[in-house]
């Protein structure tokens, strides 16, 4: 449940983070800083991270082609994944079929659809480092270098 003020209760905001987001907490790249202001923003109850199963396989993949990770460290890297309890949406009723729709609609991947599905679903705003996903779909996107820790 959210915080109390008064006799209202204000909700966390939700978000939504693809994998471009999360692998910025294990890699240094471009804007991880601001990813992991996100992160920490998450970590301290500020707000909740919504995210569909695909980011663990995609964030995964990718740290593990950074050549950075030896066999240990990877598999340390996953756990880490699972335990920061993320809000986990599976791809099943609307979800799916919203996916679907968005990745021919739109002609972006069903990956990267899958995230705006999510979005969408939960009335959210969508954070990646993918500058196309941000230039098409304006209404709910926003790239990581313009995230706030909202002051809750």
């Amino acid at each position: 449940m959210g915080q109390r003020q008064g006799d209202k209760v204000l909700e966390k905001p939700k978000v939504v983070a693809d994998a471009s987001i999360v692998v910025k907490w294990f890699l240094e790249e471009a804007f991880s800083e601001n990813a992991r202001l996100l992160r920490d923003s998450f970590l301290t109850g500020k707000l909740i991270i919504s995210v569909p199963t695909l980011l663990f396989y995609e964030a995964l993949n990718a740290i593990r082609y950074s050549g950075l990770y030896k066999e240990d460290e990877l598999a340390l890297v996953g756990r880490a994944l699972i335990k920061y309890g993320f809000d986990v949406w599976e791809p099943k009723g609307k979800l799916i079929e919203k996916m679907a729709t968005l990745s021919l609609e739109k002609n972006v991947s069903v990956y990267d659809a899958a995230y705006l599905a999510l979005a969408q679903q939960l009335g959210s705003t969508f954070y990646t480092a993918d500058k196309e996903l941000v230039r098409r779909f304006p209404e709910n996107t926003c790239h990581i270098s313009a995230f706030i820790s909202p002051s809750i």
